[in-house]
């Protein structure tokens, strides 16, 4: 069961972290970012983690799609938050 909590918790997390990397221009910084998003999203309930990842089990882990895979994941939280 997904708990409003941790839909809550993930969301402002995710969001906050979104923010920051998009206005970015410091390499080591969007780094960084990425780390403590795949961390998060390796400790994060595996239901929840898999309703946002649509199945994909590279989501928010892949250099490549990561700006993409943050805004989606951003936008379903905020979907399933009613925000």
């Amino acid at each position: 069961m997904i708990t409003k909590d941790s839909i809550e918790t993930a969301y402002s997390f995710l969001h906050q972290k979104q923010r920051i990397y998009v206005h970015s221009t410091l390499d080591w910084q969007k780094d960084d970012i990425e780390l403590a998003i795949s961390d998060y999203a390796n400790d994060m309930s595996q239901e929840l983690y898999d309703t946002i990842s649509g199945g994909r089990t590279d989501f928010l882990r892949d250099h490549k799609r990561f700006q993409e895979d943050i805004t989606k994941a951003v936008e379903i939280l905020e979907k399933m938050l009613n925000i």
